[in-house]
């Protein structure tokens, strides 16, 4: 039987952009499923008592560097985007309505705003700026903002944080295998190694 990867992340977390980069391939090579598990970081900090590395001035400096360094490991671009660290309200919501509604859309998606973020470098914070990411990939801009202002998507977005915290997640990147967490962009060694066994 095939094993499953959980994979709670936020938009918002180049934590979480890292992990989006190499989790397809590593369940592709063992037959496994990913599944995504969107969540609003913001709520399992509140939740959790947790903040951002970004928050400590020395520990944020040295974040960015390690993250570089494993950008350059796995050979994708990374890019700290203007605004950051920005509001991901509005783009997890959007998120989480077209997994809702609309599952076989969410990989495009959240190639457009992951790359726009980490890779370009683009203030999704700023609406013309996330309009126009959403228009260049084929999504109606009009819609996504439907999306994340409808009121069962909101409350479902929020049932799934709280369902996250209860679970023991404290923070983006998390993945379960079998029941086990990981946390962090950084434990997917392990993460390939529950696979495997």
């Amino acid at each position: 039987m095939s094993k499953t990867v959980a994979f709670y992340f936020d938009l918002g977390s180049p934590a979480s952009y890292l992990a989006w980069t190499q989790l397809p391939a590593l369940c592709a090579r063992h037959g496994a499923t990913l599944e995504y598990r969107p969540i609003l970081l913001g709520g399992v900090f509140q939740a959790t008592g947790n903040a951002s590395p970004a928050m400590v001035p020395a520990k944020g400096r040295y974040m960015f560097i390690d993250l570089g360094r494993y950008a350059a490991r796995y050979g994708v671009p990374f890019t700290l985007p203007p605004g950051f660290p920005i509001n991901t309200l509005t783009l997890m919501r959007g998120v989480f309505g077209v997994q809702m509604r609309s599952p076989e859309r969410l990989a495009p998606l959240l190639e457009a705003l992951f790359n726009g973020l980490w890779a370009q470098g683009r203030n999704l914070g700023d609406v013309a700026v996330l309009d126009d990411t959403l228009g260049q990939a084929g999504f109606d801009p009009a819609a996504f903002h439907a999306l994340a202002a409808d009121v069962e998507v909101k409350a479902a977005l929020k049932q799934a944080t709280e369902a996250a915290v209860a679970r023991g997640v404290f923070g983006a990147p998390t993945c379960f295998v079998e029941g086990q967490m990981y946390f962090g962009q950084d434990r997917l060694d392990f993460v390939e190694a529950a696979l495997g066994q």
